[in-house]
């Protein structure tokens, strides 16, 4: 007789980042497929639910019965592996939440508060976390300001506040380029975000929970090419000329420490759980500003959050397990 309990992955989701999510669903389903009957189920771009072992169309109903034909599957847990929409926009979580569903990942709230880059600087400065100097631009024609302050920073990035993976980002060297650029960003959200280039190193630190306490890993670095930025291109391309550092070199202790402090307090004050990345800018003069708050980071085998884990110390499955058997 099958013991193991049943555990419902879903993932692709339809947005920006459905291919990502659906290559971090893979090294989920490796992980775990030993341990757990899992359920593999795609949210494709055409909203239709597959069942991806029989390749059949199923039938997800909103109180989160799941069938296939008249077969329903049934399921203890569920994995929302979706980077962007519907995860990380809030949506999963509030079908789940009203459902009573247990899951991984952030509840509705929290998903909305960190996914939109304006809420979440609000939150960091309400925290008292430094983190970049910005502007918002209301709708298309919100220029006067913008160009203002364009002048005093010299360079400046212009960013859909409500997108992922640098989605509807443009970095502007040219005040000639800033109203395209907010004309563009305004494609993807109803609100973009105007914010000073920080030149500096960029730093990111896992967090997450493990054996009940909420540990955040040394950071690493992504090493972008001078006078570029981490696009989604530069993230995802195999031609990318970026660079992942798993432990970032040459950061004293007083330096580490500081960034590991800051993303615990962002992700206490928050209410965040489970897991989650926290990207920093670290400047020549020593200056550290938090720039966003990632709550279902890539979980590729490449990725930066289980690859700074696993340089933790701790296992990714027994992570994932943990939080599975504890509900």
């Amino acid at each position: 007789m099958d013991n193991k309990r049943n555990v419902l992955l879903l993932s692709g989701g339809g947005g920006s980042e459905h291919e990502i999510s659906q290559i971090s669903a893979k090294h989920i389903l490796a992980s775990l497929q030993s341990i757990y009957n899992l359920i593999h189920i795609e949210l494709t771009k055409n909203g239709e639910y597959i069942d991806l072992l029989s390749n059949q169309k199923c039938t997800f109903y909103s109180n989160g019965d799941l069938f296939i034909g008249e077969k329903q599957l049934l399921y203890n847990f569920v994995i929302p592996c979706f980077h962007g929409y519907p995860g990380e926009t809030g949506e999963i979580g509030a079908l789940f939440d009203m459902a009573k569903i247990k899951y991984l990942g952030q509840k509705c709230e929290q998903s909305v508060i960190c996914f939109n880059k304006i809420t979440t600087k609000l939150w960091l400065s309400a925290l008292g976390i430094p983190n970049t100097p910005y502007i918002i631009a209301k709708n298309p024609t919100d220029l006067a300001k913008a160009k203002e302050k364009f002048k005093e920073w010299k360079k400046c990035f212009v960013k859909a506040s409500n997108q992922g993976s640098s989605v509807g980002c443009y970095m502007v060297n040219d005040i000639k380029q800033l109203e395209s650029s907010i004309v563009d960003a305004f494609n993807y959200s109803e609100f973009v975000l105007i914010e000073k280039a920080i030149k500096g190193r960029e730093l990111e630190v896992a967090v997450y929970e493990y054996e009940g306490k909420i540990i955040a890993s040394n950071p690493g670095e992504i090493i972008v090419p001078e006078n570029d930025f981490y696009s989604y291109t530069e993230k995802y391309s195999s031609h990318s000329k970026t660079k992942t550092v798993i432990t970032a070199k040459d950061l004293s202790e007083e330096v580490i420490a500081s960034l590991k402090e800051m993303s615990i307090k962002a992700f206490e004050g928050i209410k965040l759980r489970h897991l989650s990345r926290v990207d920093f800018f670290y400047t020549s003069s020593g200056e550290i500003y938090l720039n966003e708050i990632n709550t279902f980071p890539g979980l590729t085998p490449i990725s930066m959050f289980p690859k700074m884990m696993e340089a933790t110390g701790h296992s990714f499955t027994k992570f994932l397990t943990d939080i599975i058997n504890a509900n």
